[in-house]
């Protein structure tokens, strides 16, 4: 495809070591010639290295910047065209003066994602592998980061045109009953062969769906919100499981007056942490903001982590909010564990049932690991599977594939039901659009500038 040259700065902004402008596009290496100045020209050295030498301004020959210029040529780049990397000093002043000048000099500045929505256009990724490229970027452990990673080295998007390889022929073989309907055995093989290898994708569809919940996790984290009375020890909790004192903790109850939240990795998962105000009745208009934020966090959360006072009786508030939460997945923490009981641990046990329960002390920072590997446990069934494993993670591919899974199962139906070919031929070709849509190979145009318009610029 043809496209104008693009500019952009690919480090973030601030003051640092080194700061980046990237131009990709027909007349990149052109507009570097007009603005360096070096041994060689640009369009003159080899493509794939580095060269030394300093960007100048052309109307007054002024030397802006001393640089390293990476030059790579088409098509062996990241989008298939000219590209360069203008390598200067990090000052915030200076790099924004060279991408004023790329743009004097017949550049645009890229929009956000347009580096990777290239690479996309002009078929080096699919859109699946491009999608990939922001998780990786955004992961917040090491599992995720490999998830991604293999994501962009394609064992998803391989996976996907298998399938769909699978049904083209099971579509071919629709076809060659349909053309000759008078051979009965040609019927008989077909039909045999369409529902066995129609199972089969249902099942590798399956087993990616299966991953799901998995890869969700790891590419988004487990939204955790810590709920309980005021002054039970929620700030204190999410303080010990970031290791940082990010939360105010005081005797006073009710400090916590907003929702807090933080990202943090306990044994490979990845926690969207939400400290959430103490849940009660209050006149106090600010602290009421607060708790109504608490309920909201608590509607939205994946995994609750219920509190409990060691120093102090159950109350009706407590017996209250375990109502609210009992049918979520829910952790109880007996907290406190350093002060004097004064709460029936017996009582609460009736109360909660099978729920797993965890007695702490944040202050002497007991029963952390306890609960750290409990949601470990909870949710991955003591770990994450093999790591070579190819999990889906994207919203917008699980559900797909849940329509996909939804399709073919259709064909099945039909199939067995003994309905004519040409109708069980929609579902098989609606099947086959559907796993298209995770690749890009059948993405309308608005869903790839929605995609890429969530990219950060430069990328």
């Amino acid at each position: 495809m043809d496209f104008d040259t693009i500019t952009s700065i690919s480090t973030p902004m601030g003051e640092g070591a080194i700061g980046i402008v990237r131009l990709s596009g027909p007349q990149a290496i052109g507009i570097g010639d007009k603005l360096y100045k070096g041994k060689k020209k640009l369009s003159e050295v080899n493509t794939h290295t580095i060269n030394y030498g300093h960007i100048i301004d052309p109307e007054t020959n002024e030397i802006v910047e001393e640089v390293m210029i990476s030059v790579l040529r088409a098509p062996k780049t990241f989008t298939r065209e000219d590209i360069i990397e203008i390598n200067c000093h990090g000052g915030i002043l200076t790099i924004n003066r060279i991408l004023e000048l790329t743009m004097t000099y017949g550049a645009r500045m890229a929009e956000p994602g347009e580096y990777t929505k290239r690479a996309f256009l002009n078929g080096r990724i699919d859109l699946s592998q491009a999608e990939a490229v922001m998780d990786f970027i955004r992961s917040k452990t090491d599992r995720a980061s490999k998830v991604a990673m293999n994501q962009i080295e394609g064992r998803l998007s391989d996976l996907i045109k298998r399938q769909r390889q699978s049904i083209l022929e099971i579509l071919a073989q629709v076809e060659v009953n349909i053309d000759y309907p008078e051979y009965d055995d040609v019927e008989d093989a077909t039909t045999e062969f369409l529902l066995e290898q129609s199972k089969n994708i249902k099942e590798e569809i399956n087993r990616l769906l299966d991953t799901g919940a998995q890869g969700k996790i790891m590419r988004e984290g487990l939204s955790t919100v810590i709920v309980g009375r005021p002054n039970v020890g929620k700030s204190s909790m999410l303080n010990s499981l970031i290791q940082d004192n990010k939360a105010i903790v005081t005797e006073v109850a009710g400090t916590t007056r907003d929702v807090l939240e933080e990202y943090v990795n306990v044994r490979g998962v990845p926690l969207r942490l939400v400290d959430t105000a103490g849940i009660r009745d209050t006149e106090d208009i600010v602290e009421k903001i607060g708790v109504e934020r608490s309920r909201k966090a608590l509607s939205e959360a994946d995994l609750i982590l219920f509190v409990l006072n060691n120093n102090e009786p159950l109350t009706e508030d407590d017996q209250t909010l375990f109502e609210v939460i009992k049918n979520e997945d829910v952790i109880v923490i007996i907290n406190k564990t350093d002060l004097e009981q004064r709460l029936d641990v017996k009582e609460v046990k009736e109360m909660i049932g099978d729920i797993p329960l965890i007695q702490t002390s944040m202050l002497k920072q007991e029963g952390i690991d306890e609960l750290e590997l409990q949601i470990r446990d909870l949710f991955f069934g003591g770990e994450v599977q093999n790591q070579d494993m190819t999990y889906v993670s994207n919203s917008r591919h699980i559900f797909l594939l849940k329509q996909a899974r939804h399709s073919i199962q259709d064909a099945i139906d039909a199939a067995e039901s003994g309905v004519p070919m040409d109708i069980i031929q929609i579902d098989l070709t609606r099947t086959w659009e559907i796993l298209g849509e995770i690749i890009g190979e059948s993405a309308s145009d608005e869903l790839i500038d929605q995609l890429f318009s969530q990219f950060c610029l430069g990328k």
